[in-house]
């Protein structure tokens, strides 16, 4: 077995090959012409600051194995840390503290964490409710971008001792990322540092991905890929915290400044910085490939997204926290405007898909066997060598998420619905927990969302049910509208939804129509609908009747 798994080993390699290019740029100000004034460190630059990083945390008494919560911004202190936890053969412990207070702290109580590595303001949280910290025995202060050796951009030369990165077999853990707890509380997802390898190795086949090549991440945690890929990181001038809350021009002046060649951001995001270049005339010729995921791609951003992307194409992976990537799909495929479902691809290479007949509560080898036909709607489980063994400390849900086939393959149920085409591509309908059981027959929330859609003044919509639900619900569409609309024209548009849905055999049904101000939507991503919070809220509110 490989005893060099250590995902961390890529930055030296590149240091090594690649060592004056640059690898991280992070903004901080505007030159006297407007530019963008970056902090720049080159490869060599920027393991010799995660080697800084790495004498640090021994310093502080981080051995092989600790559990590290890393509460740091994005850019510098995020890679520094995460590699130099990797080089020491620590586990980085991410969680995202836009998933709110109590769930937050429960990640943390779940994990407990030996050692955390965190901005003040994440220390003095971790004083203020000090019993969910008590595993805590180390503490490491991380202040802004500055850089450990010098805080001026210059890491300057390494010892032969710089070079430590311990050996790590591909079954060692690795990290323990949380899911965004969209349908569910939020797990600790255990990755291995072979599944990061193999993620690493699937993106760069898929994608053509090059050494050399810039990128701009809107989620911060894809920026851990690119000293592997050999990818200049340009940190965004943006809250990822908050996504839907960024300037587009300031990330359209980032990729015209710094040409950059890829970015990976939700829908919601690129839906923005397409529609500002739209509306001002630009195109950003530089982009090879945008990666969009995090929700399905709405058709207005297919259709807009070749005017902007001159030089490259708009992709689509399909995957999840637990497994990631599973499949792809790109600009220009006949399957966009289907109301089917979301095309979202076919298979990555090494990946195997099956739609089964969907299971509640544990799934065993023989039902895992049941496949469906083509076009036939069921659950989504794939195989792959991304495919994450466990989450940390929840082993009735690993049980419940995780299917052995009997020949040594692991597969993992994506709580997903969907199905698989003629041609064998992958079509998403939905979230399994989102479904809503009707009279009339079961309804995913995808192909009926993507009916009321299309109409200009809907901004958002989401399916759910009304009622007590014994054994059926109602079913509903809940309407977030382009801007704010009065009683009469609200009612005049459910007309018009009504109308619309009419003309589709699945939609047919549906007579209960609701308007929503801003929908609850994932803080990682700002593009998943809560839509179980939202029929929770349609339960004290007046729904609109068509006949």
């Amino acid at each position: 077995m490989d005893r060099d798994a250590n995902i961390a080993r890529h930055l030296p390699r590149m240091a090594r090959e690649r060592p004056d290019q640059p690898a991280l740029k992070v903004p901080r100000g505007r030159t006297a012409d407007g530019r963008i004034d970056y902090l720049t460190l080159s490869f060599t630059e920027l393991d010799a600051e995660v080697n800084a990083w790495v004498r640090r945390l021994q310093h502080k008494g981080v051995n092989p194995g600790d559990r590290t919560l890393v509460l740091v911004r994005q850019g510098l202190p995020l890679i520094a840390v995460v590699f130099a936890l990797f080089k020491i053969g620590a586990v980085p412990v991410v969680i995202d503290p836009g998933m709110g207070l109590k769930p937050f702290l429960r990640c943390v109580r779940k994990t407990r964490p030996t050692a955390l590595v965190a901005i003040p303001a994440g220390q003095l949280l971790s004083c203020v409710f000090l019993p969910s910290f008590s595993s805590v025995r180390s503490r490491i202060w991380v202040s802004g971008n500055t850089v450990a050796r010098c805080g001026n951009g210059r890491t300057g030369p390494t010892s032969p001792t710089d070079d430590f990165c311990l050996p790590r077999l591909p079954t060692d853990l690795a990290a323990i990322l949380f899911t965004s707890g969209s349908t569910g509380a939020p797990k600790g997802v255990c990755y291995q540092h072979g599944q990061f390898a193999a993620q690493v190795e699937m993106i760069r086949a898929q994608y053509g991905i090059e050494p050399g090549e810039v990128d701009l991440p809107m989620l911060p945690i894809f920026s851990l890929f690119n000293p592997a890929l050999g990818m200049t990181t340009v940190v965004p001038e943006m809250d990822p915290s908050r996504p839907a809350t960024a300037d587009p021009a300031k990330l359209v002046q980032a990729v015209q400044q710094e040409k950059v060649t890829n970015s990976f951001g939700s829908p919601t995001l690129w839906g923005m910085v397409v529609s500002h270049c739209i509306e001002n005339s630009t195109t950003l010729p530089s982009l090879r490939r945008v990666l969009s995921a995090g929700a399905p791609v709405p058709r207005s951003l297919w259709e807009n997204a070749p005017r902007v992307l001159t030089g490259g194409k708009l992709h689509s992976p399909y995957g999840a926290t637990e497994c990631l990537p599973v499949s792809s799909v790109e600009g220009g495929t006949a399957a966009v405007g289907s109301f089917a479902g979301a095309c979202v691809g076919s298979a990555l290479e090494g990946v195997d898909i099956r739609i089964v007949e969907p299971v509640s509560g544990v799934m065993t080898a023989d039902q895992l066997q049941r496949m469906l036909p083509a076009g036939r709607v069921g659950e989504i489980v794939v195989a792959s060598p991304t495919v994450t063994q466990e989450y940390w400390d929840e082993p009735e849900a690993t049980a419940t998420a995780k299917v052995a086939d009997g020949g040594g393959r692991l597969w993992h149920r994506m709580g997903d619905m969907g199905f698989l085409d003629a041609d064998g591509r992958l079509w998403f309908c939905g979230r399994k927990a989102e479904r809503v059981p009707t009279e009339s027959g079961m309804l995913d929330t995808e192909p009926v969302e993507r009916v009321f859609r299309i109409h200009p003044q809907v901004r958002r919509c989401a399916l759910i049910g009304l009622g007590a639900g014994c054994p059926t619900f109602i079913p509903a569409v809940v309407v977030e509208t382009v801007s704010p609309l009065e009683p009469g024209a609200w009612r005049a548009l459910a007309l018009e939804l009504r109308a619309l849905g009419k003309t589709q055999e699945h939609t047919s049904n549906i007579r209960h129509f609701l308007q929503h101000p801003a929908f609850p939507v994932d803080v990682r991503h700002n593009a998943k609908i809560h839509r179980l919070t939202l029929a929770r809220w349609a339960t004290n509110q007046t729904a609109v009747v068509v006949s």
